[in-house]
């Protein structure tokens, strides 16, 4: 019993970690530019399918591929903020045709790589070959430790980063108010691009991670962003730390409750925490009690 514990444990803690990335991608973006990116999860799909190309097309080493796909989707989301964000922002100040346009480049982006990849799900093979390790007589899959092992890495850089660089003081100066930053010689609209960057990255990151325990399919981005959403929502839409936490517990209840209450109903108890959340304390864990981000 203890055992199954321990591997329901790790298992929930990998699936949460891919919720965390991609639910830091939402936080980054939205305290950024005060707009929901609902495009998020599918650049979690492009990493995947880059991921695919690069080792199985490719033949590239994983570690090789890993950095080639990261730095490929980070390119991908300066792209969009180019050509689909800044162009109906500019338009107008209102945030909800920005959020819409993000939702038809949703849609376009899930249909591209269909067309392109065709419907026939694709399979990543793992880093490791071996089935399970055992870790003080516990056996678990090692994809999921890779995935536990590389987020946190990944958390720890970019917490270094945001906390103890100048460009990343100067990402949040921009994010807190741009005005004032653009006074001080900051330059917003850099910054804004390099905000697409890394959280679209850590999308990437997230779907090429997952990929070899799920299989690839142009809509396997927004089934895992959902859940995502509502992690960032969960921990506090405007804090890191939250959309981790968030994160990791969303993918602990999600595992428990399949395995202790009902597997049928796997999908649905995200949605249970966050109804709870916005019934309860609608500002998350982390979040601040204000009516409006101004």
């Amino acid at each position: 019993m203890f055992s199954e514990f321990i591997q329901l444990t790790v298992a929930g803690l990998a699936v949460g970690s891919i919720y965390a990335l991609i639910a830091l991608g939402f936080v980054l973006i939205y305290t950024s530019v005060n707009v929901v990116n609902f495009a998020q999860g599918d650049f979690a799909m492009i990493g995947a399918y880059f991921m695919v190309s690069l080792v199985v097309g490719a033949h590239l080493p994983w570690w090789l591929a890993l950095i080639v796909a990261v730095a490929a989707t980070g390119a991908a989301g300066v792209l969009f903020q180019l050509l689909i964000f800044q162009p109906v922002r500019n338009r107008s100040r209102n945030f909800l045709p920005v959020m819409i346009a993000t939702v038809g480049a949703s849609v376009f982006l899930e249909q591209l790589f269909l067309l392109i990849y065709g419907p026939i799900p694709l399979q990543l093979a793992p880093i490791f070959a071996v089935d399970s390790v055992s870790i003080a007589g516990v056996h678990v899959y090692p994809q999921y430790l890779v995935i536990i092992v590389v987020t946190a890495l990944m958390v720890t850089l970019l917490h270094w980063f945001m906390e103890h660089t100048r460009l990343g003081k100067q990402m949040q100066a921009t994010a807190q108010d741009p005005d004032t930053a653009r006074l001080m010689g900051i330059r917003v609209a850099w910054m804004a691009a390099l905000t697409f960057a890394i959280s679209t990255a850590l999308g990437g990151l997230a779907g090429l991670l997952i990929a070899p325990v799920y299989t690839v399919t142009a809509t396997m981005g927004s089934s895992i962003a959902l859940k995502a959403f509502a992690a960032a929502i969960v921990g506090g839409f405007s804090s890191m730390r939250g959309a981790i936490v968030g994160g990791l517990g969303i993918g602990l209840i999600e595992t428990y409750g399949a395995t202790y209450i009902s597997g049928s109903y796997r999908d649905a108890y995200p949605f249970i925490v966050l109804i709870i959340f916005l019934i309860f304390r609608p500002h998350g864990l982390f979040g601040e009690k204000v009516s409006q981000k101004v």
